[in-house]
């Protein structure tokens, strides 16, 4: 047996059904419509429901239930009748019954503690993962500029080495273009000054620089008359011609 000590019903009676009411129900009317009705609405409750259930789990909603099912009656036999509130104090039960509630409240209480005190770590290790994440990712962004800040400038060396490259290439290339030129000068030239008249002359400041003196009856062979050597020029100059026309 559970025992609620007080039970207070806020109520108002319309003035348009003053006269109705108390004609059908007497100044009294409360008694019938809240007090006799609250005791059985109450022993309802509590019989559809467990003790764990009324004294704990759905005790805060005692007190809208007892409203809905007084205005319910009220509206349909007395409408004059309005329930503004009702509030049903705590009920009393056994000691011993209390004492096991009680425990079981704290037990509650440390679980509902232990559970918010790992939802906390779980939010923190949470926390936790997501700045590691964002340090990781910010670690990253920074590798990844200075990689590609490294692999610009890699690039920049080598397109200034390609061009550096280009320039000495192309010098190079002037330069033996200038050599060639200079040396297909220089062949003409030499072709042009391949004559007779040249290579006697140079034969003769040949026989001139010798200082050697020469004593006896008769003079070294290599001495020739000047005539012959150009003669014998003007032969060869004429076969080289030959062999040029033959080989065009």
């Amino acid at each position: 047996m559970i025992n609620f000590e007080k039970i207070e019903v806020v109520n108002r009676l319309h003035k348009d059904y003053v006269y109705d009411t108390l004609l059908n129900y007497g100044v009294q009317y409360d008694n019938t419509w809240i007090y006799d009705k609250i005791h059985h609405e109450i022993n309802q409750f509590c019989s559809s429901h467990s003790l764990q259930q009324v004294y704990i789990d759905v005790f805060d909603q005692i007190d809208e239930k007892m409203k809905d099912a007084l205005q319910g009656d009220c509206t349909r036999y007395a409408p004059g009748i309005e329930i503004i509130s009702v509030r049903v104090t705590k009920p009393k039960i056994p000691e011993s019954i209390r004492r096991n509630f009680e425990q079981m409240e704290e037990e509650r209480t440390k679980v509902l503690i232990a559970i918010e005190k790992q939802r906390v770590v779980e939010k923190e290790a949470e926390t936790n993962k997501k700045m590691a994440i964002s340090e990781a990712e910010k670690v990253a962004n920074v590798s990844k500029i200075l990689m590609e800040q490294k692999l610009m400038e890699k690039d920049s060396v080598r397109k200034q080495q390609e061009i550096e490259n280009q320039i000495y290439m192309a010098r190079e290339k002037s330069l033996a273009d200038a050599d060639f030129y200079r040396l297909l000068k220089e062949a003409e030239a030499n072709k042009l000054k391949l004559t007779p008249q040249f290579l006697e002359l140079k034969f003769i400041e040949a026989i001139a620089n010798n200082t050697k003196i020469f004593f006896g009856e008769k003079i070294p062979n290599m001495f020739l008359d000047q005539r012959l050597l150009g003669n014998f020029l003007q032969q060869l100059s004429k076969n080289v011609s030959e062999e040029e026309k033959s080989v065009a």
